[in-house]
Formats: C-alpha cells, structure tokens, sequence
C-alpha cells in the first residue's frame, strides 16, 4: 500500500501581499500615493478615510505600548545584577541619547526640512495652537498628580516616569528574600512581559495596513500640494544620515580619543557588524556578530559585553533618537509650527526615556516618533496636518532606518569597549597592533 502524501497548504489569495517584505510594500505605498495624487490632484480627497484609519489604529496603541514596554524595560534590570558595570553602561546610554537627540534637534535647524511645505492646508484641522509651558512647568509636570489621568489626556511624560517607577519596583520585587513578595514581583513582570508581547502582535497587524493607510495619505498630500513634497523628504534623508555621521565621528570617535584608544582602529574592528547592522536593519539580529566582534577583535571580556550588549540591544538608540530630532523639526516646520526650544528640549527628555522600553517594539523609531509629538502637543490624529506629515516620514521610514540602526550597534560597543577599560576587562595589546 503506498503512502499517501499530506497534502500541501492551500496558498491563500492575499499570498502575494501578506507574505511579501512589508518595508518593501510602505515604500511602494509611498511611490504609488505620489503617482496617483500627482495624476489626479485633489480629487483624490476621496481616500482620507482610508488614511484616517491607519493614523487611528497608531494612536490606539500609544498608551498600551509605553506602559507595557517601560514598565518590563525597567523591571529586566535587576537590582543585583546593575552593579558598577551596570551603572556605567546605562549612564553611558543615556548620556549618548541626549547628545544624539540634540545632534538630530540641530541638524534639523540648519537644513529646516518641511519649510515651506503649508501641509496645514491639506489637512481638515491643521493641529492645534500651543502655549507652550515654561522649562520649569514641563519638568514639574514629569511627576503625575493622577496616573489615570495623565493615561486618559495622552501625556506621554509623566506616563513615561511612572511606568519607569512601576518597572524599578517589580525589579526589586524579583529579587526580595521572601518568597511571597519575590513571587509576587514575578506574576506582575509576567503579566507586563504578556501585554507587552500582546502589543508586539497588535503592531505588527496594525503594520500590515500601513501600505494602505500610507498610500491614501501621500495620496492627498501630493494631489493637494504637487512635485513640492519631494523637496523636504530629500532633505529629511539628508539631514538624518549627516547627524549619524556626526554622531559616530564627534561623539563616539571623541569618546574613544580621550579615553586614550584608537578610533581609527575601533572603526576598522567594528566594521562587520556596523555593516551588518545597516543591511539587516536589526540591533538583536546582528547581536551575535557584535560579541564575536567585541571578543576577537576588540578584546573585551565575556564578563562585561555578555551583560552590556544585550542590554544595549534592548534600551541604546543613539541613531533612532537622531532621527526622533530631525523628524520632530520637519514635521514643525511642515505645519506651519516650528517647535520652541522649550518643545525641543522636551523632545530631547521624551526620547531619552523612552528608549529604554521600546527598543524591541517592530517599528520602533515609528511608534517612539508618536511619543515624542504626543509630548509636544502635536499628537498625530485624523484628518489633521501631523498625521500628514507623519505618513510621509513612515513612507521613507525604511531607508532612514538602515542608518539608525547601523548608530544604535556602533554605540552599543564603544560603550561596552569604555566600560570595560574602565574595569580592567580590555585586552590593550589588541590595540597596539
């Protein structure tokens, strides 16, 4: 009797679409939504809605994600794990996020992309005026009066710095002698690890639709504006990939030089995964490479970049907070409300704190980008100028992240190489050669 074979799974209709390169798909969204808005101009106003539910689904999830991710970023840090070692490498970056922020806040003044762009007139609400606070309020208002509050009107800081709180107190929870509160801190840090993982699933599938919703906005946006929106994206690339540089010249290259190591050979060193990492696009895929990487080639011992790595995979994105900068400053100007310094110091705060949970988030620098508008009063809503704005960052999203990402492993190992100077864990004959 011959074995009957199983029959093959059944190809479904949507095959061709669903299992196809999604970054591929939003890139041709965005080629396609320009075509067509340039072909039929603004008759094409009738595909709004479909551009409106794509921006609706994305504020949907922006509570639930800083929350979730904050909240099992902070608490993977363990109490007794974060000794000096610890302390340096996430001092370490922090301190580089800020400068990389700033980097990206002030490689948007000088080229100023989206000037003259009057996305406003597109829009049916071209965002909301703003007072904007003083330095001295927007600190205060970091610390909530009410959690739930704060949650339900969407302000991003004082969520950020609770769930950050809530995050540390599980730590210590895991960690305690006594089991029933040590068993406690582990239901809570599993129920947080499951929604976060629950959220990871909803952006994917929200991701899905954005070659539609990024379709239909670039869409309205070229059928209202024309060949004038080609213009900012151009210089949004440029300006974003000349902060990356700057970053990992000045601010790495000049970290190494005074720590009295060699940038020109730190470079050489880290050159496959930086390579790596631009072409995959992936911090925790290229990990591997990066500690074969800090072990051969630039002598940093197991003990510190088996800890400093990972952890750098997971809360480290110089790159992504350059690109937050110059994101923020076009979509300003882009609207007709170029941001306050005050609006641009609290971008640099916003992304700082942020990044220690959404690094694992798919679309990350995308999902942190509505954060830090939130935070500035620009939320990103229906119908409105931000939302336009936003859906041409999204639509080049994929080019810009091949840099960021390259920054965000760069920094990962000359924090790691610093540290492990610092502890006496560097082979320096490796750097003698």
């Amino acid at each position: 009797m011959s074995e009957q074979k199983s029959p093959e799974p059944r190809k479904g209709r949507m095959d061709w679409y669903f299992k196809s390169n999604l970054l591929v798909r939003i890139f041709l969204g965005l080629i396609l939504g320009a075509v067509v808005g340039l072909i039929f101009g603004e008759s094409i106003s009738w595909l709004q809605p479909f551009g409106d539910v794509f921006i609706r689904l994305l504020t949907m999830i922006v509570m639930p994600i800083i929350i979730a991710t904050l909240v099992v970023g902070a608490a993977s840090i363990s109490p007794a794990t974060l000794g000096k070692v610890g302390l340096k490498i996430v001092g370490f970056y922090l301190l580089t996020s800020a400068f990389a922020v700033f980097i990206g806040l002030l490689s948007g003044n000088i080229f100023r992309p989206g000037r003259g762009l009057d996305l406003a007139s597109i829009a049916d609400a071209g965002g909301r005026e703003l007072a904007a606070p003083s330095l001295i309020d927007t600190l205060l208002n970091i610390v909530p009066r009410n959690v739930i509050g704060a949650v339900a009107a969407g302000n991003v800081l004082p969520v950020i710095f609770f769930a950050i709180l809530f995050g540390i107190g599980i730590s210590y929870l895991k960690v305690s002698k006594e089991k029933r509160v040590k068993d406690a801190g582990e239901v809570i840090f599993k129920f947080f690890d499951a929604t976060a993982e629950i959220m990871y699933l909803i952006v994917r599938g929200i991701m899905q639709y954005a070659p539609i919703g990024v379709f239909a906005l670039i869409a309205v946006v070229f059928g209202r504006q024309g060949a004038a929106a080609v213009g900012p994206l151009g210089i949004v690339t440029l300006a974003s990939f000349l902060g990356y540089i700057v970053h990992v010249v000045v601010i790495y290259g000049g970290l190494l030089t005074l720590n009295k190591l060699r940038a020109g050979y730190f470079f050489k060193s880290a050159r496959t995964p930086m390579v790596t990492a631009f072409v995959t696009r992936s911090s925790g895929g290229t990990l591997p490479i990066t500690m074969k990487a800090a072990e051969e080639e630039l002598g940093i011992h197991k003990n510190v970049y088996s800890f400093t790595l990972p952890l750098g995979a997971t809360i480290n994105m110089d790159g992504t907070a350059i690109y937050q900068g110059v994101c923020a400053i076009f979509i300003g100007f882009a609207i007709g409300m170029p941001l306050s310094i005050v609006q641009q110091l609290t971008v640099i705060l916003t992304a700082v704190l942020a990044s220690i949970g959404t690094a694992g988030v798919p679309g990350a620098g995308a999902i942190m980008l509505l954060m830090v508008l939130n935070s500035v009063g620009l939320p990103v809503e229906p119908g409105t100028a931000v939302a336009a704005a936003y859906a041409m960052i999204l639509g080049i999203d994929a080019i810009l992240d091949m840099g960021r990402t390259c920054v965000n492993v760069t920094g990962d190992m000359v924090g790691t190489t610093l540290v492990a100077k610092s502890e006496g864990e560097l082979d320096l004959s490796k750097w003698k050669k």
